[in-house]
């Protein structure tokens, strides 16, 4: 089963970009974006074969996510359910028999930590709302979580330590999710990669020069680990400042 997951930075730019092209290529079961950045009625994405959940923010060219599953699911949620949190259309979660698919665009924390309250407070809702379903059965999240975990996920860790993305708070943050039953399954298969990135900023050619960070993640339930046969990071595909991430399970 293959899932793929995009932060788009605006699908109505990134359609421009070779979006279509792309998806069709991929043909993955499950297809999910980050930062829409749209409303409802603003774009008619004509896609075969697939079903189509959007979640979009209540403000106007912000956030938003969206899946696209060749399979129907038993049920749909969006949000954490909790008011506060859910009004910027970060979260989409599908039911299926065998697990949940969950596409996530975690809030960013901004320049000087400005919003690393909010940020936390979703961070904590998130890893509340996983443990839950896990109870049920598996789950599978993706999305940009807007967190580089270790050093080695980002090229210049030194001079990035305590910004946004890269604060002592948020990756601790993220730790406690991995503590609760979760596994990052790129680092999974390989622990030690280094210079494998899936954001760069638009600024200093940072695409060029490989001045990146890993902060677009797949994360499954720690018991279908093993089900994991590939994590690849599509780093050769423009049309965003992130690149796609993907997932293979044997499930």
């Amino acid at each position: 089963m293959k899932f793929i997951s995009w932060n788009v930075n605006g699908l109505r730019a990134c359609v421009t970009k070779g979006f279509a092209d792309y998806f069709n290529d991929a043909n993955a079961d499950f297809f999910c974006l980050q930062e829409t950045k749209l409303q409802q009625g603003q774009i008619d994405l004509d896609l075969p074969g697939y079903h189509q959940f959007w979640n979009y923010a209540q403000k106007k060219g912000y956030s938003g996510t969206a899946i696209f599953a060749k399979e129907q699911p038993l049920s749909v949620t969006y949000g954490v359910g909790i008011e506060e949190l859910d009004t910027e259309g970060r979260l989409i979660t599908l039911e299926y028999p065998d697990f949940y698919l969950v596409t996530c665009y975690t809030p960013n924390a901004q320049q000087g930590l400005a919003r690393i309250d909010h940020r936390l407070k979703w961070d904590e809702a998130f890893r509340n709302y996983l443990s839950a379903l896990d109870q049920k059965k598996p789950v599978i999240a993706c999305g940009d979580l807007n967190v580089a975990h270790q050093e080695i996920d980002l090229k210049n860790p030194a001079s990035n330590r305590g910004n946004a993305g890269f604060s002592d708070e948020e990756r601790e943050s993220f730790g406690k999710l991995l503590d609760a039953g979760f596994t990052d399954t790129f680092r999974h298969l390989n622990p030690d990669t280094t210079g494998i990135y899936s954001w760069w900023s638009y600024r200093f050619n940072a695409r060029k020069n490989n001045a990146g960070w890993r902060i677009d993640y797949f994360i499954v339930s720690d018991r279908i680990a093993d089900k994991i046969t590939a994590a690849p990071i599509y780093t050769e595909i423009f049309g965003s400042d992130h690149c796609p991430v993907g997932l293979e399970l044997d499930i």
